[in-house]
């Protein structure tokens, strides 16, 4: 091994946790495909669930040795399920459906977005359902553990099992296509050396139980999943600093009134709220021009409380899916049966995330129309657009703009296109879901929503900042503060990209949320 190669091996695997999770495929949770994707814990194989796969696998040898027609196996797939495959042919026909199904296009996924794909398959095939060689396991959890990311391609997967897209992967266990590693974009086959391991030797069904699984979507939607739930929280908080910053009515926060209504969602966002504004002068001193506040402002709980129980939905949906197996043909171990079926389908977890698209578009409309409203000086009392000097500055007025044309990209992602297919393969395919590309547009949803959360945020410190000699409740003091240590008051005109990206960077890379649950916290000892 030359000296580069042992020294990209080694920062690969210093770049990786001790911090091992083990694998049995039934319990992986959302929270553990962040972790191993982008905390870049490492993961271990349950003896349990190696037994199931060599299991599974001596069952259908001895079927195919019975003269039992297998698909994927002895028989071609897709349209040629009708070709026989001969035992000398199995090597060279599953490399061959590797090399055939790699169809994708750019853009390429993040290093992150490749470790959950390559987990949500690795977890799906300890279910024992594949019959494939157990070597194909352990090579998808050396690659988490030794930091072999593959080139993986993020378009061209209708949904209906990933088969263009993580066919990639495939590539590089078998030597073939490029890889990252160690910050390093190299050919696959210098990447197994590096570490030692030889290229994998495909035998029959292998190829087939790499290209079909709906990993991409999968994988990609349980990092999404989680950033949806952090989103959702800083939600919470903001809208609390700008009910602050209008001196708002908080009787609409009232836990007497949602418990008449008790949606769980609702009374989530509820709780986030009323600890993000523990201690606020709000509670002591009613503004008696708020008696009636615009439903933006009155029913935000009730909003983002929509988006949380869609939230549920999907989560629930999707880790059943996680834990359990989508392969076709299905092996059943213990009744010696192999059968043909459509467990692949990922049709009730991609409803849920165009739910969740719709949902979290009325998250983003009712604070563009607290954006607006901050600027309004009918409204707050205070200055047109937030300005500090109206004669000098133009201060807000534009940024209404940035946020308003955000929410139209919005409303476009959010419309539902996972039922947009075509009847494909000699008319066997004729049902997909655009999976990969509903849990991209979720994940598009995300950004913008989040850089809305941002100019939000601006608007609110700016009026509380106007207001001056205000009360903020413990967890609204702590974002606003970090807020002002990264962006300053808005005392004359300046960049204003400039501190919405500084904002926004805030918010996405989570430290508002830690600094807002870290002071609720606090508190509450």
């Amino acid at each position: 091994m030359t000296k580069r190669k042992q020294s990209m091996l080694e920062e690969s695997i210093l770049s990786l946790s001790s911090n091992q999770i083990v694998l049995d495929g039934s319990r992986l949770t959302i929270e553990d495909v962040e972790s191993i994707a982008r905390s870049r814990r490492s993961v271990v194989i349950a003896d349990e669930a190696w037994e199931r796969l060599v299991t599974a696998r001596r069952v259908i040898y001895e079927l195919a040795a019975e003269g039992v027609p297998v698909y994927g196996l002895n028989r071609g797939v897709g349209w040629n399920k009708d070709k026989v495959i001969g035992d000398d042919y199995f090597e060279d026909y599953n490399r061959n459906l590797l090399l055939s199904h790699s169809a994708g296009v750019k853009p390429e996924a993040t290093e992150d977005v490749v470790r959950a794909v390559m987990l949500a398959r690795l977890n799906s095939l300890l279910a024992g359902a594949t019959g494939a060689q157990p070597d194909i396991a352990k090579r998808y959890a050396d690659f988490l553990n030794m930091g072999i990311h593959p080139v993986l391609p993020l378009r061209g997967s209708v949904g209906a099992a990933d088969i263009t897209s993580i066919s990639h992967i495939g590539l590089a266990m078998i030597g073939e296509g490029e890889v990252n590693m160690a910050g390093n974009r190299i050919p696959a086959s210098d990447a197994l050396m590096a570490v030692g391991l030889e290229p994998l030797c495909l035998g029959p069904k292998d190829g087939l139980a790499i290209v079909s699984s709906n990993a991409l979507s999968a994988g990609n939607g349980a990092l999404t999943l989680f950033d949806i739930e952090e989103l959702l929280d800083t939600a919470d908080s903001v809208y609390a600093l700008s009910l602050e910053a209008i001196r708002g009515n908080i009787s609409p926060l009232d836990e007497a009134v949602h418990l008449k209504r008790p949606f769980p969602g609702q009374l989530k966002s509820l709780a986030m709220v009323r600890r993000s504004l523990r201690g606020s002068g709000l509670w002591n001193n009613f503004n008696p021009d708020s008696l009636q506040d615009p439903l933006s402002f009155r029913d935000a709980c009730q909003i983002h409380g929509a988006a949380r129980d869609a939230y549920v939905y999907a989560r629930q949906q999707l880790e059943v899916h996680l834990n359990s197996s989508d392969d076709n043909p299905c092996v059943l171990t213990e009744e010696r049966r192999i059968l043909s079926c459509a467990n692949y389908d990922p049709i009730t977890w991609t409803l849920g995330f165009e739910m969740l698209g719709s949902a979290l578009h009325h998250v983003s409309k009712s604070s563009c129309y607290r954006i607006i409203k901050l600027g309004d000086p009918d409204f707050t009392g205070l200055s047109r657009f937030l300005t500090s000097d109206p004669s000098r500055s133009v201060g807000f007025c534009t940024v209404q703009k940035t946020a308003t044309s955000l929410d139209a990209e919005i409303r476009h992602l959010s419309n539902p296109v996972s039922s947009d297919y075509f009847s494909l393969a000699g008319d066997m395919e004729d049902h997909a879901a655009n999976s990969p590309y509903v849990v991209s547009k979720a994940r598009e949803i995300v950004d913008r929503v989040t850089y809305i959360l941002a100019i939000e945020a601006l608007h609110a410190a700016q009026a509380i900042d106007l207001r001056r000699d205000m009360t903020l409740g413990e967890g609204t003091r702590a974002g606003y503060e970090l807020l002002r240590s990264e962006v300053p008051f808005l005392s004359e005109d300046r960049n204003q990209s400039i501190d919405i990206e500084r904002a926004y960077l805030l918010l996405k890379e989570g430290k508002w949320l830690r600094a807002v649950r870290g002071k609720m916290n606090e508190f509450s000892k």
